[in-house]
């Protein structure tokens, strides 16, 4: 016997893409507009975003979030100017390509997957001209540009290689090349798009549970050719690709201009909160 559905189960969620101002974005990255939704448009925009915006969970830390809607994702990282972690990256790098023609399909992706690692990470499968892409602005100092959606695909990532494994189930697990070897980094299944209300839920989690890790610690990372430079606590550490490694402890008081330094202007309020933390 056949069940007549009365809803359309493929219907589109509003994502609200038409709310994005695409020139004050395109501003904010320093990037021209896409002519057409190719590859090499979306390798290019990638880049410009994770170079210009950094990661970064200060309203998390003080309680302030306003949460992963595209207008207050917009607001805060186009208009104030100010970082994001990956349901605000993504959300708004998602509008972005939308806006230039890209079908893209959001979803969430499981972190160390070989753990215990809830589906907390945001990321999104985009459609070019040269196939399906993973493109992942928001993954912390860590992917520089897209991925092809292909087993055993490989990109450069900066300086650090990262290649996509595909698994008999139907899983893709994004991994990265270290010294002890490839290790998997998050996981993920193209199998159902995501609504807004879903980003909500796990934002609500990353953002408020107490077993999260943005809610401990300032958490502020920036990747640029060759190097990635992550703020932890008071830890600063600045990896080469290379393999050299430098730590160290920050003073309270230059606090304030090595965030600038990493893209990251605060308020003295915010200066003071995150300090005593």
């Amino acid at each position: 016997m056949t069940i007549a559905l009365d809803y359309n189960p493929d219907a589109a969620p509003d994502w609200t893409p038409e709310a994005l101002d695409l020139d004050a974005y395109l501003a904010r990255v320093d990037h021209p507009a896409i002519a057409a939704p190719t590859a090499a448009g979306l390798r290019s925009l990638h880049a410009a975003h994770v170079a210009a915006i950094p990661f970064e969970n200060v309203d998390v830390l003080t309680g302030r979030h306003p949460g992963a809607r595209l207008p207050a994702v917009a607001d805060k990282l186009v208009t104030r100017r100010r970082g994001g972690y990956c349901f605000e990256h993504s959300t708004l790098f998602a509008a972005v390509l939308e806006r230039f023609g890209y079908p893209v399909r959001r979803h969430l992706a499981r972190v160390h997957p070989q753990g215990s690692g809830a589906r907390t990470h945001m990321m999104l499968l985009v459609d070019t001209d040269e196939g399906t892409h993973l493109a992942d602005v928001g993954f912390g100092a860590s992917m520089w540009a897209p991925v092809p959606l292909v087993d055993g695909a490989e990109v450069d990532q900066a300086g650090w290689l990262t290649r996509l494994v595909a698994l008999p189930d139907g899983r893709w697990v994004l991994t990265r090349r270290g010294e002890q070897g490839w290790t998997a980094e998050h996981e993920f299944a193209d199998d159902r798009p995501l609504r807004p209300v879903d980003v909500d839920l796990a934002h609500h989690y990353t953002a408020t549970g107490p077993d999260s890790p943005f809610t401990k610690k300032l958490l502020v990372k920036r990747l640029e050719p060759g190097m990635a430079t992550v703020l932890h606590g008071r830890e600063l550490t600045v990896r080469h690709a290379d393999g050299g490694v430098e730590t160290r402890t920050v003073a309270p008081g230059e606090l304030g201009e090595l965030l600038a330094q990493l893209g990251l202007v605060l308020d003295d309020a915010d200066l003071a909160e995150i300090a005593a933390r």
